[in-house]
């Protein structure tokens, strides 16, 4: 790959633009399926009577299979190349789709959780082989901008998913919908899983050849491969999950607890609020980040996600419910960035580190049980302590980042 001035500036290598369209499509569809279950979430406390507690297990199987598979899933990839990587995620979130027809037949909440555990597997690894591969398609400087760029398409996936789940659920006369038509937009979204399988099957990706960095010459490889800025990512990003699933969980909760909105109003103010803010906010992130340097970028955006909570905690009305959807602006950014700055330098360790780095997607575990328990015993706005606390962790590591950038 080239290291020229003129490449150095661009988002994407030329000779790469066709495989980073084909690896963005699968990140608008992954976005629009993981946006479905914060739907779920309210849906079934409303119609199967489950507690905030519980309907937090539905966010703790799918990113519990996130932290089981992802080291299998490195394994996979590293083994047999991205391709056969996107193509068995593509078709394993398939199955687990078309679980769901047999599942909600039975109106157990129990039972719904099987299909999700398998759905939560492919998107594993899914997102293990595309995120570390957008980051190699042009100059490692520009890494965390092409992966915001990428990730926007999930943004976008999560808008639409989130609207037109939240009408499927919460629209019309307001009556619940019938157990098999639960399963509904999975077997839609399975049907496009699908084909877009078929579609890798017929193409092929070049494999991009990992540089070997600086330090990792010599026979003391092993020892110095991941740095503090690897471990100190890690942390990040299970803290940055914590906070993104948490209030994502329960955002609706949040706008219709004390009446300020109706369900239906709520996700509309998730998906045209929030989560189109979130969208907005990774395409102009990745955009500035070939201008302005990527850590500065990083350490305004997890101060003005701490500021953002809590003023949402701080029962201001308005303010508050207003203060949380903007927190999705400065939230947009974390996720690629912080992937992209703990992986950075890593060479022919990419993978691996990436591997790793997915388990950290097992926050959107911890995080929804955490937050539903505050949620049933206090309220809302106190149960906000847990991504406030978490985002705290994330601007820490912003500074880090920052001040090692500035050291070189």
């Amino acid at each position: 790959m080239t290291t020229d001035k003129t490449s150095g500036t661009r988002l994407v290598a030329r000779e790469y633009i066709i495989p980073f369209i084909l690896i963005t499509s699968l990140f608008f569809l992954w976005g629009g399926a993981r946006a479905i279950l914060d739907v779920l979430n309210k849906h079934y406390q409303l119609t199967m009577g489950v507690s905030k507690t519980q309907s937090s297990y539905i966010q703790v199987v799918v990113y519990l299979a996130y932290f089981l598979g992802a080291i299998p899933a490195g394994m996979l990839i590293k083994r047999l190349g991205t391709r056969i990587g996107v193509i068995t995620g593509l078709c394993l979130f398939a199955v687990g789709s078309f679980l769901f027809l047999p599942a909600t037949s039975f109106g157990v909440f129990e039972y719904i959780l099987c299909p999700l555990f398998v759905l939560g597997c492919g998107l594993v690894i899914l997102e293990t082989a595309a995120n570390p591969y957008v980051t190699l398609l042009g100059h490692p400087r520009t890494a965390a901008g092409r992966l915001n760029i990428a990730q926007s398409f999930n943004g976008l996936g999560c808008v639409f998913s989130a609207l037109l789940s939240g009408l499927f659920f919460f629209g019309g006369s307001g009556e619940s919908a019938s157990r098999s038509s639960i399963a509904v937009p999975y077997l839609i979204i399975a049907g496009i899983m699908l084909a877009v399988a078929v579609c890798f099957m017929f193409l092929k990706l070049p494999e991009v050849i990992l540089s070997q960095p600086e330090h990792e010459s010599g026979s003391g490889t092993g020892k110095k491969a991941f740095g503090a800025m690897f471990i100190f990512g890690f942390i990040a990003l299970i803290s940055y999950e914590i906070s993104e699933i948490s209030i994502n969980t329960f955002f609706i909760n949040f706008m219709t607890d004390d009446g300020f909105l109706s369900p239906a109003q709520a996700t509309v103010a998730l998906s045209m609020g929030g989560l189109l803010l979130f969208m907005a906010g990774r395409v102009i992130g990745g955009l500035l980040m070939s201008r302005i340097a990527t850590e500065k970028i990083f350490c305004i955006c997890a101060i003005g996600a701490v500021v953002m909570v809590s003023l949402a905690m701080s029962g201001l009305g308005v303010v508050s419910k207003v203060a949380l959807i903007v927190c999705y602006v400065f939230e947009s950014i974390m996720f690629p960035t912080i992937f992209a700055l703990a992986i950075r330098g890593l060479g022919s360790r990419t993978e691996t580190a990436s591997s790793i780095l997915m388990m950290c997607v097992v926050g959107g575990a911890i995080g929804p049980l955490a937050m539903g328990w505050m949620g049933d015993h206090f309220s809302m706005s106190v149960a906000l302590a847990v991504p406030l606390t978490t985002f705290l962790v994330v601007l820490a590591y912003s500074i880090f980042a920052l001040r090692r950038s500035a050291a070189k």
